[in-house]
């Protein structure tokens, strides 16, 4: 079973409400071991809502004070009309309907605010489908967040170059904040940021996952587990002056990770992880290794010159037939991670060729 929460607009007014939840959650902060609905009933707030602020609050050790709550109430409290598509929440006196697919379990728990109701739904997972053919997703530190390549059509499809722009845009307003020593600004600077990261890795996932769908395909990832302690300090800096250990700390590689998972698994699509040495330096097209230069991959053994994200896409895509030509040629890995620019929601490259099979990498001549 996967979660998913829709976003619905509602047309109530809930102030009075939010006002009281709010007083509800600085209880729970300030009286961590004893705390029931009885010691708040005075604030007025309906008991099934101020249950699940308590513990939401009460439990947690990182928030120290609150001055915005969402109204929150478990789903037992929720009635559903599948027929008709409508969604009762009684102790609020809410009745509205939604669009999004009816084909969840059950309605696991509702969040409102005085603009949106979030819904959160249990959906039952397909059964993970065979497939024969893979996409491969390279992920980078700058540049677009992935590049997928299709070795079934050859194309590129490459997402997420809003993403380095957003990054330099918040490390220069957070230098500047630090230095005038502003802490509340930048604790909403970081907030923020990391809301619009969180927002983009979902379109990011969403359209890998599409992609994958669209050529009955499954997904493969590098597996970057430990890649941010195995870089060198002082790592190679990029065109815009910063390492890459620097830069691999600042994207979320592994909530990417995350949500192209999740989604995958509501559609039955599986998802494998490669190893990621020589995926950057291999030729996709005859396995022998080659040069990279910056976005630049040339191989000297059959002349093929390609975008070195693009390349390394098709390599993590054909991985396991690869593994043994690389250690064959007994070549290092020079410890390289890069990316690329171009697009910014994403774009397809111009379709290129790509080998059907391995028979020149298992039998060359």
């Amino acid at each position: 079973m996967s979660i998913l929460t829709y976003k619905v607009k509602h047309e109530q007014d809930f102030t009075p409400e939010l006002q009281k939840a709010i007083l509800v959650a600085q209880y729970a902060i300030q009286n961590k071991k004893c705390r029931t609905t009885k010691d708040v009933k005075h604030i007025n707030l309906k008991a099934c809502i101020a249950n699940q602020i308590l513990k939401k609050y009460g439990n947690s050790k990182k928030i120290k004070n609150v001055n915005y709550v969402k109204l929150t109430i478990n789903g037992f409290f929720v009635k559903v009309d599948k027929d008709n598509l409508t969604i009762h929440i009684p102790s609020l006196k809410l009745k509205f309907s939604y669009q999004f697919p009816n084909n969840f379990v059950k309605v696991n728990q509702v969040e409102l605010d005085n603009e949106y109701v979030y819904v959160s739904c249990e959906v039952k997972d397909e059964q993970e489908i065979k497939y024969d053919n893979f996409i491969g997703v390279d992920r980078n530190t700058t540049g677009h967040c992935a590049v997928v390549s299709i070795p079934k059509t050859g194309k590129v499809i490459k997402l997420g170059k809003k993403g380095f722009h957003y990054h330099r845009k918040y490390k220069k307003i957070r230098a500047r904040l630090q230095s005038k020593n502003a802490k509340k600004a930048l604790k909403r600077i970081k907030h923020r940021e990391h809301n619009i990261v969180k927002d983009l890795n979902h379109k990011i996932s969403k359209k890998i996952v599409q992609v994958a769908k669209e050529n009955n395909c499954g997904i493969k990832l590098e597996n970057l587990k430990g890649i941010r302690k195995s870089q060198n300090k002082n790592s190679k800096k990029n065109k815009s002056g910063e390492s890459f250990k620097c830069s691999i700390n600042t994207w979320e590689f592994y909530e990417l990770q995350q949500f192209i998972e999740y989604k995958a698994k509501i559609c039955g699509i599986p998802v494998r992880y490669v190893d990621p040495a020589f995926t950057s330096q291999m030729c996709s097209k005859c396995g022998q290794i080659g040069t990279r230069n910056g976005k630049t991959f040339k191989c000297s053994n059959c002349g093929h010159v390609d975008h070195a994200d693009s390349n390394a896409g098709f390599n993590i895509a054909l991985k396991s037939a690869l593994e043994f030509k690389v250690k064959e040629s007994r070549t290092k890995s020079n410890g390289q991670f890069a990316a690329d620019s171009d697009a910014a929601k994403g774009s397809t490259d111009t379709p290129k060729l790509v080998r059907k099979d391995l028979e020149v990498i298992l039998n060359p001549a």
